[in-house]
């Protein structure tokens, strides 16, 4: 079933609507893995999405029976403001013009304050093993930041088709300053489709297989995907959802 419900944002003074997940069936003390993830109004119903197709991670895990909870946290649909709150890094851009780096602040809210509202209101594996983190485009940029700089906290990280325009060099000094935990698990795409040009795809493929060495070389489990026909929407996110779910062992049955 997906639950929906409005949450304070405090350090954003914003109320926010939150799509959960949890399975219909819950047998009495039966507790659950949790996923957090960007830009929840894409990952169940297409009528929700902002381009009318979802990722179907509902469908997905009704289907195998999946075992999890997943918490979708809807973006700021205000102007430029998703850019603002999924970037841990101010930028600026031709097209959006200039980016207020909001993301570790939207981070530790995750971490300090909605983390600990779901594991009080719902029936939870609350340990760090069960805990995970994920996104696509600045929510995948968000994954791959909370994954490393909170690797206390997120055991896993799904990151689809991560943005790294614009920011990629900060996202690479501050990965490769942080302690990482060693059994920490890291799902990283991107598509060739995503890219416009031979050159764009090699530089873009550079980038992912960077963070991919650096997150490896400090003990992390890395999962680099290039996705051939891969492009940068959710019909092509959506037939990543069973290959992450399975290689990051998300749920507790698939």
């Amino acid at each position: 079933m997906i639950i929906k419900e409005e949450i304070y944002i405090e350090p954003f003074d914003l109320l926010r609507v939150l799509h959960i997940y949890i399975p219909d069936d819950i047998q009495v003390g039966e507790r659950f893995p949790v996923m957090y993830m960007y830009d929840g109004h894409n990952l169940f119903l297409d009528e929700d999405a902002t381009y009318g197709k979802s990722w179907g991670i509902k469908d997905f895990l009704d289907a195998v029976g999946g075992r999890v909870i997943i918490v979708g946290l809807e973006c700021n649909h205000q102007g430029n403001m998703r850019l603002c709150e999924f970037s841990p890094y101010s930028f600026k851009d031709e097209e959006f013009g200039s980016v207020k780096g909001l993301g570790k602040i939207t981070t530790n809210w995750i971490v300090d304050v909605l983390k600990p509202y779901i594991d009080e209101n719902y029936p939870t594996l609350p340990e760090r093993e069960f805990t995970g983190i994920g996104g696509s485009s600045m929510g995948g940029l968000m994954a791959v930041y909370g994954v490393a700089l909170r690797s206390d906290i997120f055991s896993k990280g799904a990151c689809v088709s991560p943005f790294y325009d614009h920011v990629f060099e900060r996202l690479v000094h501050d990965i490769s300053k942080t302690q990482l935990n060693p059994d920490t698990k890291v799902y990283i795409s991107w598509g060739r489709k995503e890219f416009g040009d031979s050159k764009s795809l090699a530089l873009g493929t550079e980038k992912n297989l960077l963070i991919s060495r650096i997150l490896t070389e400090k003990g992390a489990n890395v999962f680099p995907h290039l996705f051939i026909e891969g492009e940068h929407n959710e019909q092509s996110w959506e037939k990543e959802v069973p290959i992450f779910f399975s290689e990051l062992n998300v749920t507790t049955q698939l």
